[in-house]
């Protein structure tokens, strides 16, 4: 529009280089839809499945470093995927910017090498992965990572370490799960943490809830 025009003009006089888009944001916001329901049938997907606590996440990371196609989307949404992954402090994206973040990784990739993505539930925490790379995450290789219990504890306990220094906030996120498990679990599991006996209470749950 006439606005968007003549703030381009004006940081175009003053030294920055300015990118009208044609169509204005709501034309972009349209293509990133559409690629969205595409992108995905470009690539080979390969889904690192398991249960909670198993390195997932950590393998991803390690897969990145030595140089394979990784999308990530928890990064991306910035949330760890369960009701115990809203990261401290730091609140998650729009949905459309989650949805923009995802174009821009598939944009930047090359289809003729496989992909390594984490599975994932249909939201993570409070924003929905785009249907179809649900579905063709759903539909590809599942590469199965299995780790032992004490290992996943002892895991997990390092990458929730917030919560081991306050339980307090632990036990407002196990408040979720009473619809779920009923108020007398989720009590005993905050009867745990409160106790100071985190690693027992981190068993249980991944026992009574996750697995």
């Amino acid at each position: 529009g006439q606005r968007s025009g003549s703030l381009a003009l004006v940081l175009g006089q003053i030294g920055f280089r300015v990118h009208l888009l044609e169509g204005g944001y709501k034309a972009w916001r349209r293509q990133v839809v559409q690629d969205l329901d595409s992108l995905p049938d470009r690539f080979e997907w390969r889904v690192l499945c398991g249960r909670t606590g198993s390195g997932k996440s950590r393998l991803l990371q390690s897969l990145e470093a030595a140089g394979a196609q990784v999308l990530d989307l928890e990064r991306l949404a910035e949330h760890r995927g369960s009701v115990l992954g809203l990261l401290p402090g730091q609140p998650q994206p729009a949905q459309k910017q989650f949805e923009h973040r995802i174009w821009e990784a598939l944009h930047k990739m090359d289809p003729g090498r496989p992909v390594y993505v984490e599975s994932e539930s249909r939201k993570i925490g409070s924003l929905q992965v785009p249907a179809r790379l649900i579905e063709r995450m759903r539909s590809s290789e599942c590469l199965h990572v299995e780790l032992d219990l004490a290992h996943r504890i002892a895991l997990l306990m390092e990458d929730y370490e917030f919560f081991v220094h306050d339980v307090e906030a632990l036990c407002r996120q196990l408040d979720h799960l009473v619809a779920l498990r009923g108020r007398a679990v989720v009590d005993s599991w905050k009867h745990l943490a409160r106790e100071g006996r985190l690693a027992e209470m981190v068993e249980v749950l991944l026992v009574q809830h996750y697995d």
